[in-house]
C-alpha cells in the first residue's frame, strides 16, 4: 500500500458560531487523486483551506509523512513548501510576467537562483503549454491562460502534493477544457493531487478516490465506481441527480 503524505484527523473549523468542519478524517497517499465533491456550503473549500494552512483549524492533526505539523512552526513552514496550491481566483502576481510568477517562490522560498528558477519554470511553462506567453502578464492573458500559468507556479516549486480549490469555476465554459486537460495529463503522471472540483465527469474519470461531504462532514469516501454508480446515502443521490441537470 502507498505510504500516507497527509493525513487528516479529528479536523474541526468553527468560525463565530458556525461549526464549519466537523470531526474530518482522511488520508491522501503518495500518487493518489482524490476529488472532493459537494453543494456549496458543504466545507470542501473550507477543508482544502485548512489543509493548506491557509486557515488555522479550530481542532484536530495534520500529519505530513508522519509528522504533526500544527505542532511545529518548522514543520509548517517545510509543509508549506511541499504542498501547492491553486486557487479559484488564479492569485497571479499582476505587475509579474508568467515567467516571473514561476520564479519568485523559488528564489525567495528555495534560496534558488534566478537561472536555476528560470530553467524550472520554463520546463513547467512548456508542460502546461503557456511557452510562447512567458513574458506576458496576467492582464494580456485568458482566464484559462492565467490558471495554467498558476498551474506551472505551483509546479515549479516541485510539490509533493498539489492542491485544487474549484480550479475551473471562474473561467468561461469554453477555457475550462484546456485546464482539465493539464490536470488530466498530472494526474496520469503520478503527482499526488487533492481536488475540490464541481466537474463531475472529471471527478469520474481521473480519481482515484471521490469524497462527498454534506454539512461539514465527509458522509462518503470510495471509488469513484461506487460513488457514481451506487452511493449509499439519499443526500449522495439528490447531489448527483441534481447536478446531472445542471
Amino acid at each position: 500500500m502507498a505510504q500516507p503524505v497527509i493525513e487528516i484527523k479529528n479536523l474541526k473549523k468553527i468560525f463565530g458560531e458556525r461549526e464549519v468542519l466537523k470531526d474530518v478524517n482522511f488520508t491522501v497517499s503518495k500518487g493518489e487523486v482524490v476529488c472532493i465533491i459537494g453543494s456549496s456550503g458543504s466545507g470542501k473549500s473550507t477543508l482544502l483551506r485548512c489543509i493548506n494552512l491557509l486557515e488555522t483549524p479550530t481542532a484536530g492533526e495534520i500529519y505530513y509523512h508522519g509528522e504533526d505539523i500544527l505542532k511545529s512552526k518548522k514543520a509548517s513552514h517545510q509543509y508549506c513548501a511541499k504542498v501547492g496550491m491553486v486557487f479559484q481566483q488564479f492569485n497571479l502576481f499582476n505587475n509579474l510576467t508568467a515567467l516571473e510568477n514561476c520564479t519568485i517562490g523559488q528564489i525567495k522560498v528555495l534560496k534558488k537562483d534566478k537561472r536555476e528558477a528560470e530553467t524550472v519554470a520554463s520546463n513547467y511553462l512548456k508542460l502546461v503549454g503557456m511557452e510562447q506567453f512567458i513574458n506576458a502578464k496576467p492582464k494580456q492573458l485568458s482566464g484559462g491562460q492565467k490558471q495554467r500559468v498558476a498551474i506551472a507556479r505551483a509546479l515549479s516549486m516541485e510539490p509533493d502534493a498539489l492542491l485544487f480549490d474549484e480550479p475551473t469555476s471562474a473561467l468561461d465554459p469554453e477555457m475550462v477544457g484546456e485546464v482539465l486537460k493539464v490536470m488530466k495529463n498530472l494526474a496520469k503522471s503520478g503527482l499526488t493531487m487533492l481536488v475540490v472540483t464541481h466537474e463531475m465527469a472529471f471527478a469520474r474519470e481521473v480519481s482515484d478516490r471521490v469524497v462527498f461531504m454534506d454539512g461539514g462532514v465527509i458522509l462518503e469516501d470510495n471509488t469513484p465506481e461506487e460513488i457514481f454508480n451506487n452511493p449509499k446515502f439519499e443526500r449522495t443521490r439528490e447531489f448527483l441527480k441534481r447536478s446531472k441537470n445542471e
